[in-house]
């Protein structure tokens, strides 16, 4: 029996018969898959889609369905909020850390508000109307949100602050099974081959590492398909994959609640197998949602050493990736009973400790003397003023914390929901060709979504809506390049 392996692509000369032929293979249905495939259709290529699943989704069906896009919209123009392609480049920039790709975030910025104008094209329903406040996803249909670190140092003087969250119309949360769905009927629409149940074992390359095709397994036989212009991953992350995490993003492994759906990586491994550079591997996206109820921003965090490390009012990912970098395996959240309420039951947050002195949570808490009491007695001080001079916390979410008694809520890494996903991947163009170590593009073969590194490639600078705005505009990118590059090239070398 032949050994296929996502390791390494099987040999093109090695194919006895072709059992199936089509321009464009996309592999993967989410949102990135779905939105290659359209472009490539609508390009004119033969598009097939290969999912192993036995329908679409992905973790896109799986999210809120938001989207993060900017540069005046009619929602924000509507909700009074001016913004410009170039404070949102800039915002972009910040929240993708010190590798944030300036190429494809520039491309982005600049086409945000056609990306927006082809989403509601493809039939992508948005009410236009505004909820203020910190949320994580509305429960209404209503559309924009503020869904980063817009208002929160240091981004705020990175970039002029304005919501940027649009949220397909749906009531409730899981709204990415609607947009999925949207998606999916307009590649249909397109004439898309859609085969589900469809297990990608190997990609196939010729002697110069073209890749000519894929072997798939259907109906538990493996066939051959040759791809005569291109192939597209979309097959999402690694956070299912213990292994890939193991030796690629460890400080994952502390989290037990993966956001994903066969996210397993086997994508990224077909890439690097044909000779794909994956970078950022050690990037990851992680929440706990303590900003329901919202009052809780109002409080402060600290470590098991009793220090503060954060401005609370910043994004709950970028707050909740920072507790992990924190020593020991939990931190608290300090109230006082002004602003305390039960955290939502989803994020497993228990009581640690209370008391009538911040020194006697203090001491239920095991801590040396002076340490947790000093750290909230010190922000205490500067919040009178109105000021946190130690990390920037708005004024607007400043409070000081002297109405006993005193609450300490534990946040842990082995009992609180933690949610995650990973950020790295592939390396691409902005156009989706996946680079080799030295740049080069590796012919036929380009990726989208998550299998990427893409727009959010750093963990502490993720806002809501980055990674389906990644999939969808790039995922886009990829099938028009696929559909439309080099297609010559690939025919001669599949002869």
């Amino acid at each position: 029996m032949t050994d296929f392996t996502t390791a390494r692509p099987f040999a093109h000369e090695d194919v006895a018969h072709w059992d199936m032929e089509t321009d464009v293979a996309v592999v993967g249905f989410g949102a990135s898959g779905a939105s290659a495939a359209i472009e490539a259709a609508a390009a004119g290529a033969r598009t097939t889609i290969f999912e192993m699943g036995s329908g679409s989704g992905g973790a896109s069906a799986l999210s809120g369905g938001e989207i993060y896009v900017g540069g005046g919209t009619d929602a924000q123009q509507a909700a009074g909020f001016e913004d410009s392609a170039e404070a949102l480049e800039a915002y972009l920039m910040a929240a993708g850390g010190p590798a944030a790709d300036a190429a494809k975030v520039s491309l982005y910025a600049r086409e945000s508000l056609n990306h927006f104008q082809w989403l509601k094209d493809q039939g992508v329903p948005y009410k236009g109307t505004f909820v203020p406040g910190k949320i994580i996803e509305p429960t209404t249909d209503d559309t924009l949100i503020w869904s980063g670190s817009e208002e929160a140092w240091p981004f705020s003087e990175q970039a002029k602050p304005a919501p940027r969250g649009h949220v397909i119309q749906h009531m409730g949360w899981g709204g990415g099974r609607r947009l999925v769905d949207t998606l999916e009927a307009k590649a249909r629409e397109l004439g898309v081959d859609v085969r589900c149940d469809a297990r990608v074992l190997s990609l196939i390359a010729d002697r110069s590492g073209t890749i000519t095709g894929l072997v798939v397994k259907i109906d538990n036989k493996p066939l051959f398909v040759r791809v005569t212009k291109g192939v597209v991953l979309c097959t999402g992350g690694f956070c299912m994959n213990q292994d890939m995490l193991r030796r690629y993003a460890p400080q994952a492994l502390r989290l037990s609640d993966p956001i994903g759906e066969n996210d397993n990586g086997s994508g990224i491994l077909m890439g690097m197998g044909a000779g794909g550079d994956a970078i950022h591997m050690d990037e990851f996206f992680t929440t706990c949602p303590w900003i329901m109820p919202p009052s809780l921003v109002y409080g402060i965090f600290v470590n098991e050493r009793g220090q503060r490390f954060i401005n609370e009012d910043s994004y709950h990912g970028r707050v909740s990736r920072t507790m992990i970098d924190q020593p020991g395996d939990r931190v608290f959240l300090l109230a006082d009973n002004a602003i305390f309420e039960r955290p939502i039951d989803l994020a497993r947050i228990e009581i640690a400790a209370v008391g009538e002195t911040w020194e006697e949570v203090e001491s239920e808490l095991g801590m040396p003397e002076g340490t947790l009491a000093h750290t909230v007695h010190t922000f205490n001080r500067y919040a009178t003023e109105g000021q946190d001079p130690l990390f920037h916390k708005h004024p607007q979410w400043l409070k000081v914390l002297n109405e006993g008694p005193f609450v300490a809520l534990e946040l842990n890494f082995r009992d609180s929901y933690f949610s995650f996903f990973t950020l790295g991947g592939l390396s691409t163009l902005p156009t989706g060709e996946v680079l080799d170590s030295a740049g080069k593009a590796v012919p036929g073969l380009f990726a989208a979504g998550r299998a990427t590194s893409g727009l959010p490639r750093w963990g502490h600078g993720y806002s809501s809506g980055m990674s389906l705005a990644d999939c969808t505009f790039f995922g886009r990118q990829a099938g028009r390049q696929a559909a439309t590059a080099g297609s010559a090239a690939l025919v001669e070398a599949a002869e």
